[in-house]
């Protein structure tokens, strides 16, 4: 299986050794530098800046490839980076009154690109009931497998969880060592090729719950909107030309994102199993804070989650994570 770079991978607090292994600094007015991981849904940023989208609107960029979402977070409450690519429910925990930040923009959501493979026999979620569940506990995988149990009424406490990554889970599963494992691609297609058990079910049930954000620090969003607005607007436009050149798109963003994504094939594999959010459903998912979008929602159920399981301590509202001003 491809070594590859998770967004999703969580590294727990925000000590004194993260800060100081991330490597970029602070980035000057007319630039904006963010941190992320190797994912499929961050290949706009590349395209935008291959394609000239950033500069035209007036925003030099630098993009920072870490280990997992964590050290991003770390690097830029350190104020080594002005924002960072990752889940809306990551961002939740994270939050707080001495490290301000809040979404601008969305890259995607995941539509397929994310599952749960079990073994035949089980046929719903109400079969997990005394089961083990391999999944990376503190991660978008709990979230979202939480999520699915609050859905059906089943209470966390009836399945066991055996914390792993979601590559170790997706193996002991295929190895037979679990009957259960909250994974995502290729790990998803890789169980249906060895026919050893099904994808029980997976994010494309879940429209809108997995979603990947662009969150930037609150001191860049008062001294420096004008750079914010330039990104968003790049953001936007290589959404756009994703549509009507997605094969030269695809051909941009793997060689940009690189990794286990580097070829275009894969790349473009991999995009089948996410959305890519232009501007009007971007509006349409933030919304305004008269009237927000379904984002409510995962912040209700990121808050409800994330504090049963010891992660928040303070409830987090749309006014402090969400910025929609630079879409509108």
């Amino acid at each position: 299986m491809m070594t590859k770079l998770f967004r999703r991978c969580l590294a727990g607090a925000l000590t004194g050794a993260v800060l100081t292994a991330a490597a970029a600094q602070p980035a000057a007015a007319g630039k904006i530098s963010i941190g992320h991981t190797i994912w499929v849904g961050y290949g706009p940023l590349y395209l935008a800046k291959e394609l000239g989208f950033f500069k035209e609107n007036g925003v030099d960029v630098d993009f920072q490839v870490v280990d997992d979402s964590a050290l991003a977070m770390a690097a830029q409450a350190a104020g080594k980076l002005d924002g960072t690519a990752t889940t809306l429910d990551e961002i939740l925990k994270y939050r707080s009154d001495s490290f301000c930040f809040k979404a601008v923009a969305l890259f995607d959501e995941s539509h397929g690109g994310d599952g749960m493979v079990s073994l035949k026999e089980i046929n719903s979620l109400a079969d997990l009931k005394g089961k083990t569940v391999a999944l990376n506990e503190g991660s978008t995988s709990q979230f979202w497998f939480s999520y699915l149990l609050k859905k059906q009424g089943i209470p966390l406490k009836d399945v066991e969880v055996l914390n792993m990554s979601a590559d170790a889970a997706a193996a002991a599963f295929i190895a037979g060592q679990v009957p259960v494992a909250v994974t995502w691609e290729p790990n998803l297609t890789l169980v249906k090729t060895k026919n050893v058990g099904k994808v029980l079910t997976d994010s494309a049930a879940t429209p809108g719950v997995i979603v990947d954000v662009l969150e930037i620090s609150c001191s860049v969003l008062k001294d420096r909107p004008a750079d914010v607005k330039g990104f968003v607007a790049g953001l936007q436009k290589a959404v756009d030309y994703i549509k009507t050149n997605p094969d030269k798109a695809y051909e941009i963003m793997a060689k940009g994102v690189g990794g286990y994504l580097k070829e275009p094939k894969d790349f473009a594999d991999a995009a089948s199993g996410v959305k890519f959010y232009d501007k009007a459903m971007t509006i349409d998912y933030l919304g305004t804070p008269d009237k927000p979008g379904k984002v409510t929602e995962v912040i209700a159920l990121g808050n409800e989650i994330w504090t049963d399981l010891g992660k928040i301590k303070k409830p987090i509202e749309y006014k402090d994570v969400i910025d929609a001003s630079f879409t509108q």
